[in-house]
């Protein structure tokens, strides 16, 4: 198989039902490089993995020859009290040591919860805050931690307020291109805001519904520009990963894991295979 252009992964949001190890065999056979534990044998993945476990990961992983590129952490930070902005920070704190561990680059952290009590710029000083203290462990266990577009911090422009604050190179952002879409921040201005400090995507496509919700649908067959995503980040010389993010998990309704997930695979090196080359 030749080489993605980007290398491909996909969340285990999207597989709920399989066990990590048919998920690690799947990711193999369709083509992906790696995957990214959002749930680990169905649940999500605790901060204090056994030693057991642990090493069950690793032999899973070297028999499929895939790695993980991300684990994903729900810690948040934007609550007016202390103690549990604290408390989400230590177990923030943990899973990058299990990062570590299970050599894995990149632990993914929310910034609020979905509605917040506080001001937005409040919001946007606490993360940071949390950011700058997790910093020096990111930087001397070699992982980054990446604060998703998502929540209250839908918005590119929202996350690089935070950015702004934290200088760490361990300290970046991922880029779920459907919640700044949806928000009605268009991909060229999340690029300019964000694009230094993007050190991973989601991508995933969807159709808004009358009453403005959104219905996830398979790649390509919605409204989310995500094929003018994969065309900006090649131009732009983006050097991470891409992930399916499926979310079977909280939507059961579409479509199986089966379906979804070759799918995307297909669909996202159809792409690829039509890329310009990349300026050097």
């Amino acid at each position: 198989m030749t080489k993605d252009r980007f290398p491909l992964a996909f969340s285990t949001l999207g597989c709920p039902d399989w066990s990590f190890e048919h998920a690690a065999a799947q990711a193999a056979q369709h083509g992906y490089q790696a995957l990214e534990v959002r749930l680990y044998n169905g649940e999500i993945i605790p901060a204090d993995l056994s030693q057991s476990e642990r090493a069950s990961i690793r032999r899973i992983l070297a028999e499929h020859k895939i790695g993980i590129i991300g684990l994903g952490a729900s810690t948040r930070f934007s609550f007016p009290d202390a103690a549990e902005r604290k408390a989400n920070l230590d177990q923030l704190l943990q899973y990058l040591e299990l990062a570590a561990d299970l050599e894995v680059p990149l632990v993914r952290t929310f910034g609020s919860p979905g509605q917040i009590t506080i001001s937005m710029q409040e919001a946007i000083d606490y993360c940071a805050e949390a950011l700058n203290a997790a910093a020096p462990t990111a930087e001397r266990l070699g992982v980054t931690v990446a604060l998703e577009t998502h929540d209250a911090f839908c918005k590119g422009v929202d996350v690089a307020a935070v950015m702004d604050q934290v200088e760490s190179d361990h300290v970046g952002a991922i880029w779920d291109v459907h919640h700044p879409f949806r928000m009605g921040e268009d991909i060229e201005t999340t690029w300019r805001v964000l694009g230094p400090r993007i050190k991973h995507v989601h991508i995933k496509d969807g159709v808004r519904r009358p009453d403005g919700s959104w219905q996830l649908v398979l790649l390509g067959e919605g409204e989310v520009p995500c094929r003018a995503v994969i065309e900006l980040l090649n131009r732009e010389g983006y050097q991470g990963a891409i992930a399916a993010e499926w979310e079977k998990k909280w939507h059961p309704e579409i479509e199986e894991p089966e379906i979804a997930l070759p799918q995307h695979a297909q669909v996202l090196r159809s792409w690829f295979a039509e890329l310009p080359v990349a300026a050097s």
